[in-house]
């Protein structure tokens, strides 16, 4: 009998990996909070890196500790979150819409 728990096939990390993921997820962290922290730089770009970082730290959080990738194993993993961001998009930009289009309406 074995004790493999690896049915799907699908590849775990191995040391280095999760080293390089953690490290770089330490350096997303620590460089908008030390522009925030420093202070002196101006609310657009505060906010432009803050997004910047926030997008580089989900995408580093999938690959190196979720380990979604192109792969046969994880293709359908990555469809379902394909598909899960779609709809979070489709959502909120609709809300939007509605919200801006309520608003001009009720301004006249």
């Amino acid at each position: 009998m074995s004790h493999d728990h690896n049915s799907a096939g699908a590849s775990h990390g191995n040391f280095k990996q999760y080293t390089i993921g953690f490290i770089l997820s330490v350096v997303l962290t620590i460089i908008p909070f030390g522009m925030v922290m420093a202070g002196g730089f101006g609310r657009g770009l505060l906010m432009t890196v803050i997004g910047i970082t926030a997008v580089a730290q989900v995408l580093v959080q999938l690959v190196f500790f979720l380990h979604m990738n192109t792969s046969s194993e994880q293709r359908w993993n990555l469809i379902a979150f394909i598909y899960t961001v779609l709809c979070i998009a489709i959502l909120l930009v609709g809300s939007v819409w509605i919200m801006n289009y309520l608003h001009f309406n009720m301004m006249i």
